[in-house]
């Protein structure tokens, strides 16, 4: 399948002492460029829960697995030290991922944000990684992420667990390699509104519209029965080519309007910034 699972990693997470808000926004940045997320999960700070999880997602055949947390300097950020063991590969001090480290530590030392650039044990540690692995530079924390093949096209990324470390990681080191690591598609996907106070109304319509079109995803989005209400709809596609995306589109759009211009409903596209992101057809 060679898909994406995302792992996002961390006791505060289940214990809702933190929110969770990294799964979603990679779910929205991975699939707008192409690639095809086909699971989340959420887990402890527990080892063998965590192997599980990575383990799990190779019997899948992910061809990219992604984990948020754990990467930092205290004795529970164990997620690099994990998948060492869960990818049986030895755990080493990085060239590399060490110079990050000391690097970023002489800047904050230098801005008057830490007390010393000195490389401490605790410090050493962000810089120890599965051996093979790519360590990424973390332009807003000190933490390195990283980047391992484990062969049969499978790559596992490690990243970061603050949203303001790992967005800019993504952005800067994944995204521009990620049609190396999966195969990528074209998504496309448009939103509108329809002026239609029961959902119950719209269902059969857009069941009408979804087998016409077979490779678009039609979704509404509920909200509480009010005579004003208008609902939020969505047509979202992959395809092989950019045009061929649009083409479908464009063929299910056509179709979406005849059949709630039948029913009496009004329909007006939107740009859909208000939308917490698409889902993957």
């Amino acid at each position: 399948m060679h898909h994406v699972e995302l792992l996002a990693i961390g006791n505060e997470l289940l214990l809702g002492l933190t929110e969770e808000r990294n799964i979603s926004w990679l779910c929205r940045t991975l699939t707008r460029a192409g690639a095809l997320v086909e699971q989340a999960t959420i887990v402890g700070d527990v080892a063998e829960d965590i192997q599980a999880a990575v383990r799990g997602a190779i019997l899948r055949r992910a061809g990219l697995i992604v984990t948020c947390g754990g990467l930092g300097p205290t004795d529970d950020d164990q997620t690099v030290a994990i998948l060492a063991r869960a990818l049986n590969r030895p755990l080493e001090e990085n060239e590399r991922a060490l110079a990050l480290v000391q690097q970023r530590f002489r800047e904050l030392y230098e801005a008057g944000d830490v007390d010393s650039p000195a490389l401490t044990p605790e410090r050493r540690k962000m810089a120890r990684l599965p051996a093979g692995a790519e360590p990424l530079p973390n332009a807003v924390g000190t933490a390195p992420g990283l980047l391992l093949n484990i062969g049969d096209r499978t790559w596992v990324c490690a990243l970061p667990g603050p949203p303001r470390e790992l967005q800019p990681m993504v952005e800067r080191a994944l995204l521009p390699r990620l049609g190396e690591l999966v195969p990528l598609a074209a998504f496309r996907e448009r939103h509108y509104r329809a002026h239609c106070p029961d959902e119950s109304v719209l269902a059969p319509l857009l069941r009408e519209v979804a087998a016409q079109h077979r490779d678009v995803y039609v979704k509404s989005r509920a909200a509480a029965y009010r005579a004003d209400v208008t609902f939020r709809l969505l047509l979202a596609t992959r395809a092989p080519t950019p045009a061929e995306a649009e083409a479908r589109l464009d063929a299910a759009e056509q179709s979406l309007h005849e059949v709630l211009r039948r029913a009496g409903i009004r329909l007006e596209a939107t740009s859909g910034n208000d939308e917490e992101g698409p889902a993957s057809p």
